[in-house]
């Protein structure tokens, strides 16, 4: 009953501010509430006070006594969310597969059914010695992705 209510004022609230989408929900036994959220452009310290306000201040606290957090999606968090992938374009991601594959590439492209990484790599020469630098991608669906984490390098 008290989750249903919480879920339905932070839906709500979300929908106000479509630029905004939930990532993860939970509500503990002893009504802690806790929400994390992202943002196509980010998130500001003020989308997390419009998303606790649109929550706290429509329940009451002589009803159930609750604690609330709301926080964004940390740099170093897994992405979980299409529109996670869609906003770091541009960026280089760590990617593992479910089929043992680890890639570190530049994500260029994402749809509704997967993403599109794209690196460099040395490879010896088709013919003679040395090695010469070729352009790879590969094409990895949203079901095969084990955990995919931007790279921050500084």
């Amino acid at each position: 009953m008290f989750r249903d209510t919480v879920k339905e004022l932070l839906d709500k609230a979300l929908e106000e501010r479509k630029d905004l989408f939930l990532i993860d929900f939970e509500v503990l036994d002893n009504n802690a509430i806790k929400i994390i959220i992202d943002g196509d452009n980010g998130v500001l310290v003020e989308d997390c006070i419009f998303v606790s306000r649109a929550i706290e201040h429509n329940l009451d606290r002589e009803d159930q006594d609750f604690s609330l957090e709301v926080m964004s999606s940390g740099a170093t968090t897994p992405l979980s969310h299409i529109r996670q992938y869609k906003k770091n374009i541009g960026r280089v991601l760590g990617v593992k597969t479910k089929a043992s594959e680890k890639f570190e590439a530049t994500l260029v492209n994402q749809d509704e059914e997967g993403i599109m990484l794209e690196w460099k790599a040395r490879e010896p020469k088709p013919v003679g010695k040395g090695k010469v630098t070729v352009k790879k991608e590969a094409k990895i669906k949203y079901d095969d992705i084990l955990e995919a984490k931007v790279i921050i390098k500084f």
